[in-house]
């Protein structure tokens, strides 16, 4: 069911329409419509409760504020207002001599689960006469996606993790065919947020990824470019350029990591050189890494076989003497 959230001030609007926009300030020749910014804005949760921008913009400036409503569709939305979150108005200003402006949301971090994934959508609620039709119809509306953003802690991506690779699947190890791998991960001793991933790929080959805290709303996967992946005859059969699989991340896609949920997800860029000089693009290849426990680990290997990283047996007890 529709749940209107706010009413449009009709009787301002039908001046805002009357009057016009100061013709000074507009570079855009077309007429005036007001959209979303985007169709999709995803977004983090965070413990301190502040809010997040959905933004709005305008095609031009006018030398007036324009106040238009926001409509709440519940329809389809998994998220629930004044539990999972809030919007600090149920209006929006566009300022005088501007073109963008906020719609601003706060999600209750409490009720939203570690690994919930949760949508609304948002409506702008405006006269008809500003809304773009045909090509950007869609930018009327936009689904808002909350997920938690839990505090960082280097020593979640250490220890044992399963990485899944599509480079795996593509380029299989000659000696080992699968496409998942249990391997072993631990802090750089000396750089930090720097995670060392033992034998990641292949066995034999460490790498090493850095975990940006920049921003807690952009937690980003960045690496060293030229990492050694393996050697050439061990993957390829064959040796064509200076014998090593190089690797970093790629510059194309988003790679990123989840706190919460104890994941990294990494698009690895794949190439050769001889000599320093770029002689093939391998390709770009999805990974995912899953930090598990100790006995997860155990369990993958005893049951499922899984490859990679030897789990040294724990030590039997010892037994009392006075027994």
């Amino acid at each position: 069911m529709k749940r209107i959230t706010t009413l449009l001030l009709a009787a301002g609007f039908a001046g805002i329409l009357a009057t016009g926009c100061n013709s000074e300030r507009t570079t855009y020749s077309g007429g005036e419509y007001i959209m979303f910014a985007d169709t999709m804005s995803t977004n983090m949760v965070f413990a301190d409760g502040g809010y997040f921008n959905v933004p709005i913009a305008s095609t031009v400036a006018c030398d007036y504020d324009r106040t238009i409503g926001v409509e709440i569709i519940d329809q389809g939305s998994s998220a629930i207002e004044g539990y999972h979150y809030r919007l600090r108005s149920n209006t929006v200003t566009i300022k005088a001599g501007e073109r963008t402006a906020n719609v601003e949301v706060a999600g209750y971090y409490d009720h939203i689960q570690d690994t919930d994934s949760l949508g609304f959508i948002l409506k702008l609620v405006m006269p008809e006469q500003l809304e773009w039709k045909g090509l950007y119809s869609d930018y009327n509306t936009s689904k808002v996606i909350l997920y938690k953003g839990c505090p960082y802690e280097e020593d979640t991506f250490t220890g044992w993790c399963v990485v899944t690779s599509l480079m795996l699947y593509e380029y299989p190890s000659a000696l080992d065919t699968n496409y998942q791998r249990l391997i072993l991960t631990e802090k750089h001793p000396t750089e930090p947020n720097t995670i060392i991933l033992h034998d990641f790929l292949y066995d034999g080959y460490d790498v090493t990824m850095r975990l940006n805290t920049d921003d807690p709303a952009e937690p980003l996967v960045e690496m060293d470019e030229d990492q050694v992946l393996s050697d050439e005859q061990m993957v390829f059969g064959q040796i064509n350029a200076d014998n090593k699989i190089l690797g970093t991340v790629s510059p194309y896609y988003v790679s990123y990591y989840n706190t919460c949920q104890r994941f990294a997800a990494i698009w690895l860029y794949v190439y050769l050189k001889d000599l320093g000089t770029m002689v093939g693009n391998v390709g770009n290849f999805y990974n995912i890494l899953e930090w598990v426990s100790l006995e997860e680990a155990i369990r993958l290997k005893k049951e499922e076989n899984m490859s990679g990283a030897r789990i040294p047996e724990a030590p039997e007890e010892s037994q009392d003497s006075n027994e």
